[in-house]
């Protein structure tokens, strides 16, 4: 097992502004950058420098907080330009369709308006202390029930995209349960799918798997399912960037095949994710928004081009598994699971697990 890294906050308010990781640059290089700018906190989010649902639920309350700060000041003694400020935090929502969390935070920040700029960053530091309470909770419910469903301790966990601290503010929601698993003694060892055509996996998971010091190999995409019917694995936890009223899930792409995969094998397929990443609004993962992100993620990496000049591509950055594929859904709240017939409306909250 590898040396345990210091722990990584992804993204606070320090002094003003808001300071992220660049995810952009690892695993070459670790750098966080100071945001001062509404249009510097949507251009990083677009670009992905900041990523993951719940990290971009406190980026959404911190950017409406750094909005009312710049119009306060902006309108000096006069009285605080909501209708600005509301404006202005609608771009900000808008700059990301598929992961409700963004939304979901400056909504939620919006609701202290009224209460001025003091009031608004108040509410963006208790959804960032919340996320990280949050985290923790996932993980013990996740790490339990992972014991449960698959009888065995210790385990091996397939995963894919970045589901760690990097797409939260700690820890994170399906990689935090892997991280918890890890200080209970009871991971075997995780695997984690390279994330095509952006490499999340490759570039952040392993990254943060090795930081943490976890047993770990990493698997191409389009082994993942194959390598499930092969039985490398004991269960799959995934993230969730929107999951609907019916319990679908909306997912790094990918997810979906795994799902399959897993129903085929009989190994449990586990989404992890906030209460905040229910949309009760969304009656179905068809009614989910999927952003499409165009030719040149698809066409080449790293600045190299690697498809020929002129061609066009189909590139969704997510996909949705039914909830007849999800063998369990775990909040910090609850474990709900659809594969049995349990609904997100009839499970009751629970309190939160530290």
């Amino acid at each position: 097992m590898l040396q345990k890294e210091p722990y990584l906050r992804t993204i606070d308010w320090i002094d003003g502004a808001i300071e992220l990781v660049d995810q952009t640059l690892l695993p070459h290089r670790l750098e966080q950058r100071r945001v001062t700018e509404l249009s510097e906190l949507i251009t990083d989010i677009q670009r992905l420098a900041v990523r993951g649902a719940p990290a971009l639920g406190v980026a959404g309350a911190m950017g409406v907080a750094l909005i009312a700060a710049s119009v306060a000041a902006a309108g000096g003694d006069a009285e605080l330009d909501r209708d600005e400020v509301v404006r202005q935090a609608r771009l900000l929502r808008e700059a990301r369709p598929t992961a409700v969390n963004l939304s979901w935070g400056v909504d939620r920040a919006l609701t202290r308006l009224a209460e001025g700029p003091a009031a608004i960053l108040d509410e963006a530091l208790a959804i960032r202390d919340e996320d990280i309470a949050a985290c923790i909770s996932m993980g013990l419910r996740g790490a339990d029930l992972t014991r449960e469903l698959t009888g065995k301790d210790p385990v091996r966990v397939m995963t894919i995209c970045n589901t760690g601290g990097l797409a939260t503010v700690e820890r994170g929601t399906a990689l935090g349960v892997i991280q918890t698993l890890l200080e209970q003694g009871s991971l075997a060892e995780a695997l984690p799918l390279e994330t095509r055509p952006l490499l999340q996996g490759a570039r952040l998971t392993a990254w943060e798997l090795q930081r943490m010091g976890a047993p770990f190999r990493l698997l191409i995409d389009s082994a993942g399912p194959f390598l499930l019917s092969r039985g490398i694995a004991d269960a799959v936890f995934i993230g969730a960037d929107r999951i609907a009223a019916n319990g679908d899930s909306a997912n790094k792409i990918g997810s979906f095949s795994l799902a399959l995969a897993a129903k085929h094998a009989g190994v449990p397929f586990i989404v992890v994710a906030p209460e905040s990443t229910i949309d009760m609004q969304t009656a179905s993962g068809a009614d989910i928004e999927i952003e499409d992100r165009g030719v040149d993620e698809v066409a080449g990496f790293g600045g190299t081009r690697t498809a020929p000049e002129g061609i066009d591509a189909v590139n969704p950055a997510f996909d949705v598994t039914p909830h007849e594929l999800i063998t369990a859904i775990v909040t910090e709240r609850r474990v709900i699971r659809p594969g049995s017939g349990e609904t997100l409306a009839t499970v009751p909250l629970a309190a939160l697990r530290s």
